[in-house]
């Protein structure tokens, strides 16, 4: 007696003291980047701190003093109001805001006599010492999987330190000020840009970056200090640089915000936008001033001044027409919320995806027309022109991405097939069994909680459904083959065949991976790639697998090997010896539950990379799985769309953009892109794989 409850007490503490040193691992990790967090930003105080120290010391300003005292009263406010008031977000905004203003001050008040004091040099290490600090704290964050994504265009921290750089501006000059504003604005479109993963972000971030430090900065002639720069463009760049990697929203998550944003402000945001583009053409025609070079700057102006004016009146009537579209998809939506029925779904229904991918090669040439004026009416001496010049790029670029980015994931049409063969127990020969009857009753409500899943999966992201066959005494392999050839050469009400198939499976499985029927047989993967390659020989539509069995693993290592078709196979792992005390052994129909809250509910907290899960998430993709692409809309397409939305003399540039969106000029790129993702896939395959159909494949 006292030996057995020796051993319970034992046992017991062994577990507590195991959970216990497993969480605080889990904390001691967090903690440690938090704390790498705290010492990147205490290194920029004191860096920020000694250089305004020595720019009281060499120039007797007093202005410099009552900022250096006022900077740390405000951070005796921010920690009192953290630590005492429990304010975490005011006192985060009011240090973020200091920190933009005094970044601000460090970089313009800048002197050659500060170079040879022993305490700058000291500065402008930690300044490097924070970068260095900043970006690894970022990188070990989103290693260690710390981050939490939510859609935003500018995190409150970033706004807040571009407002206090604008502020510091405005102890120079008038214009100057002006013209420091607007490349602040500039930098606020270029983080939007990279953040909403733009097609041309990265080219932005280099034409900024060229600009702004080798002409603009110059151009004010100003003393800048460059190593404050280069730390606060760092603190703001970082961040959206590394998310275009290691972001797991989707291109609809990513936009939501602007998506989701009222009817009337989405449309008064074009008025701003037409503006601000006008005011770059009388910018840019200040040029003409210019009479050393006027066999140049004149018929070059006066050409592309045309074709600028002709592709930015079709700019604006693209976004007017977009807006009204979105406004037509926001009542459905709205409408139908009880339904479940996701904005992109419904986007894809309206026929968004053609609109955008017309308009995407629209919009090039506006982006395309505005480097070229840019170009042929460049000002070396006038900082407002640049500026506006880099605000323009960025904006425009932005709608570029979300045309591009919308033409690539809406429009795909999706069918689903499910099949439940709720056996798990198996005869020595392999060939399932009937239950025992004490436990039917269970297998029939966990089987039915399947099936409600797997249907509430195909309603919520709006996928028409085959079928869902449930047979407690198993599928012959001639009938599910049937089965299978009918719902694979399923075509939409227009006729071509649809985008994507979704093939569920729960039931026995052999330890190869086959799939356990009546009488024997078995459903190898290789049978159901050659009805595939039979039933989509022109490769127009791509195949999703998802398993819910024992031995799913040697289908997902099976089809890495598929070189010929866009296949993909979702499964999972259960595990074999599970402490009945801590939790319950895992049952087939738990990761189709998990799985389906997962890509059903927004709200979810489903961690897949979880320690101690009984039920781990697997998934693989064929070779050419990221090489998928949707149907492109042909010349009549555009034809009818240019008769719908453009007035007739903007014929000939309609025309021209179809013919040159034919022509593939980025054929090279998308080589390369090709290869990229390729390697990425299948040498650094992400945890949560986006399908561009609202769910997501997912690995533990």
């Amino acid at each position: 007696m006292c030996r057995s409850l020796r051993y319970c007490v034992s046992h017991c503490l062994y577990a507590a003291m195991t959970r216990l040193e497993e969480a605080n691992r889990e904390v001691n990790m967090r903690s440690s980047v938090r704390y790498l967090g705290y010492l990147s930003s205490l290194n920029l105080l004191v860096a920020i701190c000694m250089g305004l120290y020595v720019r009281w010391e060499k120039t007797a300003d007093s202005l410099i003093l009552v900022i250096f005292i006022l900077g740390l009263f405000v951070l005796g406010i921010a920690s009192i109001l953290h630590y005492y008031f429990s304010m975490e977000m005011a006192s985060l905004s009011l240090l973020h805001l200091w920190f933009g203003f005094l970044l601000g001050l460090l970089c313009f008040l800048n002197n050659s006599a500060f170079k040879s004091d022993v305490k700058e040099e000291a500065t402008k290490y930690l300044l490097l010492t924070s970068i260095f600090i900043r970006t690894l704290w970022a990188l070990t964050e989103r290693i260690c999987g710390c981050v939490r994504y939510r859609p935003a265009l500018l995190t409150s921290a970033e706004f807040l330190e571009l407002v206090g750089f604008a502020i510091a501006s405005t102890a120079m000059l008038l214009q100057k000020s002006m013209s420091i504003i607007l490349l602040v604005l500039a930098l606020a479109m270029l983080i939007v840009d990279l953040r909403m993963k733009s097609f041309l972000a990265f080219l932005n971030l280099v034409c900024f970056a060229v600009v702004s430090s080798l002409l603009f900065f110059p151009s004010l002639q100003i003393p800048i200090n460059p190593f404050a720069l280069a730390c606060y463009f760092s603190r703001l760049i970082c961040d959206p640089l590394l998310d275009v990697y290691f972001s797991s929203l989707s291109a609809t998550e990513r936009w939501l915000p602007f998506l989701t944003h009222g009817r009337v402000w989405r449309r008064l945001s074009v008025l701003p936008l037409g503006l601000l583009e006008l005011t770059f053409f009388v910018l840019a025609a200040f040029k003409l001033r210019d009479l050393q070079l006027w066999y140049f700057v004149i018929p070059g102006f006066a050409i592309f001044g045309v074709f600028w004016m002709i592709c930015h009146v079709i700019f604006i009537i693209t976004l007017w027409g977009f807006h009204t579209k979105l406004n037509d998809c926001q009542k459905v939506f709205y409408s139908q919320r009880s339904e479940n029925r996701s904005l992109d779904r419904v986007m894809a229904s309206k026929g968004m995806r053609h609109f955008c991918l017309i308009s995407e090669r629209l919009v090039f040439f506006s982006l395309l027309s505005t480097a070229i004026l840019g170009a042929v009416s460049w000002q070396p001496t006038n900082g407002i022109f640049m500026s506006v010049f880099l605000v323009i790029l960025p904006l425009e670029s932005i709608a570029h991405g979300l045309f591009h980015e919308l033409g690539n994931c809406l429009g795909g049409t999706c069918v689903g097939y499910a099949v439940v063969i709720p056996t798990n127990y198996c005869s020595v020969d392999g060939q399932p069994t009937l239950l025992p009857p004490e436990h039917v009753q269970q297998l029939n409500l966990r089987s039915t909680g399947m099936l409600n899943a797997i249907q509430r999966f195909f309603s919520y992201h709006m996928i028409d459904t085959y079928g869902c066959d449930y047979s407690t005494s198993g599928l012959s392999l001639d009938a599910l083959q049937s089965k299978l050839k009918a719902f694979l050469e399923l075509r939409t009400q227009d006729g071509p065949r649809h985008d994507t198939y979704v093939l569920y499976y729960s039931g026995h499985s052999h330890s190869s991976g086959e799939w356990a029927l009546a009488g024997g047989d078995v459903l190898r993967l290789s049978n159901v790639l050659e009805l595939w390659k039979e039933k989509n020989s022109d490769l127009c539509s791509r195949l999703i697998i998802v398993l819910d069995c024992e031995n799913s693993l040697p289908w997902i290592k099976e089809v890495r090997k598929v070189g010929d078709q866009y296949v993909a196979v979702q499964g999972a792992e259960m595990a074999r010896v599970v402490d009945v005390e801590e939790a319950e052994p895992p049952q087939l129909g738990d990761f189709t539950s998990e799985w389906v809250e997962f890509n059903c509910n927004p709200e979810n907290n489903i961690q897949w990379s979880e320690k101690g899960r009984t039920v781990t998430a697997a998934y693989s993709v064929s070779k050419r799985w990221s090489d998928y692409t949707l149907h492109l809309p042909t010349g009549s397409d555009v034809a009818k769309h240019w008769m719908t939305y453009f007035p007739r003399v903007t014929y000939p540039l309609v025309h021209l953009a179809n013919w040159c969106g034919g022509l593939n000029l980025f054929w090279a790129c998308g080589v390369c892109l090709r290869c990229f993702r390729r390697l990425k896939l299948r040498w650094f395959p992400p945890t949560v794989l986006d399908t561009g159909q609202g769910f997501k494949l997912v690995k533990s």
